[in-house]
Formats: C-alpha cells, sequence, structure tokens
C-alpha cells in the first residue's frame, strides 16, 4: 500500500480521492478492469446482477472473474453450485473457485470448514479480507473482474474503493420510493471517491402476466428513470421477477440463464476494453 489508512477520515489531512492507496495484485496475476456491484441497502439484488453479468459477459467470449466482497452474508456461490468447493492453497497464495463456464471466483465461503458457520467478525478485519482477496489470489488473465459488494457506505466499500482500481460502479436498486435515498447514497460516495457510474440497474421491476403479458408492478410504480435523469446516469437495465431466474439460482445453475435484461449494461462495460 503506498500509504496507511486508519480509515479514520477525521485525524487525516488529505481526502480519499487524493490519496493513492491502491494495492497491487500479486505477481502472476492480471486483470484488466475492476467493476463494483453496489447499493445502498441490501436485498434489491446485486448478487443477481454480479451473477448474471459476468456469466453474459463470459458466454461473449471474455474472462470474468467475482470478487465477493460480501463477506458475513456470501451468496455468489451457491448462485453457481460451487457452494460445497474449497480454495486450494499455493504456498502463500490461494486459486480461485472456478465454475463450469470458466468464471474465476473468490468468497468467504471457499475458506470456512463449513459453508454455514456464521463469520463473526469486526470491520477492519473484514476489510482486510477483502482486500487480501485482491492481493492474495491467483487472479489468471481477468478481462472483467466484479466485485459483488455488501449493501451501504461503511468499512469494505470505502476498502474496496480505496484499494481496486476501480473503473466505474453499476448501482442496483428497486422500484419502492425510497429508492432515491439509495441511489443518492451511493451516487455521492462514488463522487467522494472520483470513481465513475456506468449506470442504475432496477430489479424486480415487475411482473410479466403469464396470460397477458402484461406488466404489473408489485412494488408501484418505477421511478428509476426520473432518477437517473436527476443525477445524469444511463439506466442500464429493468429486470422483472421470473419464476425461472429464482430456479436457476436455487438450483446453482445461474450461468443457464440467458436473457436480454443486462445487454446494454454488457455492452457498456464491454466498451471500456474497446
Amino acid at each position: 500500500m503506498a500509504e496507511e489508512c486508519t480509515h479514520e477520515c477525521s485525524s487525516c489531512g488529505k481526502s480519499c480521492s487524493e490519496r493513492d492507496l491502491h494495492v497491487k495484485l500479486r505477481e502472476g496475476s492480471s486483470v484488466k478492469k475492476v467493476i463494483a456491484i453496489v447499493s445502498g441497502k441490501g436485498g434489491v439484488g446485486k448478487s443477481l446482477v454480479t451473477s448474471l453479468l459476468a456469466s453474459k459477459i463470459q458466454n461473449h467470449g471474455y474472462k470474468t472473474a467475482i470478487l465477493d466482497a460480501d463477506i458475513t452474508g456470501p451468496s455468489i456461490p451457491e448462485s453457481f453450485g460451487v457452494g460445497e468447493k474449497r480454495a486450494e492453497a499455493q504456498g502463500d497464495s490461494l486459486d480461485p473457485v472456478v465454475t463450469d463456464s470458466g468464471i474465476q471466483i473468490m468468497s468467504m465461503n471457499f475458506l470456512l470448514q463449513n459453508e454455514n458457520d456464521p463469520v463473526i467478525w469486526r470491520g477492519p478485519v473484514i476489510s482486510g479480507a477483502v482486500q487480501q482477496f485482491w492481493t492474495d489470489v491467483n487472479w489468471k488473465d481477468v478481462d472483467f473482474m466484479f466485485v459483488d459488494m455488501p449493501p451501504g457506505t461503511g468499512d469494505v466499500p470505502l476498502t474496496v474503493f480505496q484499494s481496486l482500481p476501480i473503473d466505474g460502479i453499476i448501482v442496483v436498486s428497486s422500484p419502492q420510493q425510497l429508492v432515491r435515498v439509495i441511489v443518492e447514497k451511493a451516487v455521492k460516495m462514488a463522487g467522494m471517491m472520483n470513481i465513475p457510474i456506468l449506470g442504475l440497474v432496477e430489479n424486480m421491476s415487475y411482473v410479466k402476466c403469464p396470460d397477458c403479458g402484461k406488466e404489473i408492478s408489485v412494488f408501484g410504480k418505477s421511478n428509476i428513470q426520473k432518477i437517473a435523469e436527476g443525477f445524469n446516469i444511463p439506466v442500464l437495465a429493468r429486470i422483472p421477477m421470473e419464476e425461472s431466474v429464482s430456479a436457476a439460482v436455487d438450483a446453482g445453475d445461474i450461468e443457464s440463464v440467458d436473457n436480454e435484461y443486462l445487454d446494454k449494461a454488457a455492452e457498456l462495460v464491454e466498451s471500456l476494453l474497446k
């Protein structure tokens, strides 16, 4: 690390955006672009968006990876059906778990004796673990790494934004009225850290009637377009609630899901390498 940070911002004479705190990958690892998937609250579908986007871009011929930064509540391994696997040590480093389609994943669940064991750690220890997922894992020729973030603007998001070379963030929200507050918190934090916002994804936008095809707004009318215009950022996707997607996640078969909802988001992410 270029300069030690205690995360006690009140005692620091510099703003985070003025400090170069990026940590290096271990020798032999390669990650070209890093995208963080964030939200101001939990339960809106960050892990789903992360999984679908990584799978879609992997299917387009790129090499993708997922760094699961939600240390105390990881759900990525189960979505890909690799919850029972464990990361293998290679000397002082770890190899990520690789899915059927070739996506490299590092998650706290891969380090636990039992995947159901709780992780009862304080913030600084959790932040240190996330940083080690970047520095101590053998990431092999990754084109796009997606960081599945825990909710909020606390220790882990700050560590990720400071320590990793984030190329952009995607904000995930839901249609409820409180979404503006959620988006605003994430947008303001990204602005403070000088990290570009690629756009918004609204999850659980609607349910499509299987008989007539009508869109039913279960959580009320969407305000995502108005909110996006207010912050001058694009809406990348509106994802409906679909039984088939839920079933694929429960079965650990998220890689089999192929829909068009995240096409625009994938195209934008892929353009970062062009």
